[in-house]
């Protein structure tokens, strides 16, 4: 088939440091090609990839150093050189919400958009009704939540490549945080988990501008405690040794995750994943052996206390069993086969 990819250009593909949904198009567009299919990957100029590389903007947006920068702009300027081009595709994978819902209205039969954020905000359940014709990809059951009514093609959880990632056959008694400094991401559980069980806990994450005030006012005060270690934002090839040394990866999230990219990180790595039963969690982590799935503080002291259960090894097994990215990268092309052939959702939200 010939395919295209279209994914946001806030982040390199994939990203240089943090970032999820780039990571995933890297991995699916390398995926692809490794099948036998045409992959065209529309991206910024440092994107490393197998497939041919249009690219639609000099680098990644966040890392840019330019002051002024619009991210609208940059968008619209891809989207377009995507129309200009449709004819050439059989199908045009989007990865960048409903920005292009307008500009392919004529084209929704050959097009397919997978939604990687959480979808309970204000607004978005009029787009998705004003444009049904559009098929829709979930990243979790759990996700469709809020729209029910949305033309849903399929579920297809993230892969990733099973040579990015070293498994180890043993921790080296820290517990590990990875992602965003963020309320949602609840680093502090983290804190508290590791302070009441006496581990030492790493934490590797990016604290965004808008997140800031809430970094220094409640969470930094809290890493002044011996057992916190805060490294900071890391890639890709420093996730192997961080992931691996770990005992367990803590995700204690307080928020509807629509996937949560880092759990199969960790997993990929044979480490287990001690997670707060929210959004997504329980597609993923399955309970006794991938992980525990916890609902309290209690809950999760006595996870870390049940990690020796736990076959690491089974664990990276059950990774490459479920969330590699030929694995992905088959069940989208199921898909793919289908789409054009997929009637919208009529189905007006009550």
């Amino acid at each position: 088939m010939r395919i295209a990819q279209v994914p946001p250009l806030y982040e390199a593909v994939p990203p240089r440091l943090y970032g999820g949904t780039e990571r995933v198009v890297a991995h699916l567009t390398d995926a692809l090609v490794t099948l036998g299919h045409e992959v065209t990957l529309f991206a910024s100029a440092e994107a490393q990839t197998s497939a041919t590389l249009a690219v639609v903007r000099d680098q990644a947006i966040r890392l840019d150093p330019a002051p002024l920068k619009s991210d609208l702009a940059a968008h619209l300027h891809q989207l377009a050189e995507v129309r200009r081009r449709a004819d050439e595709f059989d199908v045009i994978h989007f990865h960048t919400d409903m920005i292009q819902f307008p500009m392919f209205e004529g084209l929704a039969n050959k097009t397919l958009t997978t939604l990687h954020g959480r979808l309970d905000l204000k607004d978005l359940a009029q787009v998705y009704q004003r444009w049904p014709q559009f098929p829709l990809v979930s990243i979790s059951d759990s996700q469709r939540a809020p729209l029910p009514f949305a033309n849903w093609a399929a579920t297809v959880h993230h892969g990733m490549s099973t040579d990015l990632y070293e498994f180890s056959p043993r921790g080296q008694g820290y517990l590990a945080f990875l992602g965003r400094i963020s309320p949602e991401k609840r680093p502090d559980r983290a804190i508290a988990i590791a302070a009441a069980t006496n581990r030492p806990l790493r934490m590797a994450a990016k604290v965004d501008n808008a997140d800031r005030a809430y970094f220094e006012d409640e969470i930094e005060p809290l890493m002044r405690n011996p057992l916190v270690d805060f490294i900071g934002e890391i890639g890709d090839g420093e996730k192997s040794a961080f992931l691996g040394g770990a005992e367990a990866l803590l995700f204690p999230i307080d928020w509807p995750e629509p996937f949560g990219l880092v759990m199969i990180e960790a997993m990929a790595c044979g480490t287990p994943v001690i997670a707060w039963d929210n959004g997504s969690v329980r597609e993923v982590v399955e309970h006794g052996l991938t992980g525990f799935l916890v609902r309290s503080l209690a809950e999760a002291c006595e996870a870390v206390r049940r990690l020796p259960e736990l076959d690491r090894a089974a664990i990276r097994a059950r990774y490459e069993e479920r969330f590699s990215s030929i694995a992905m990268a088959r069940r989208y092309l199921e898909i793919y086969e289908r789409v054009p052939q997929a009637e919208p959702a009529l189905t007006e939200a009550a």
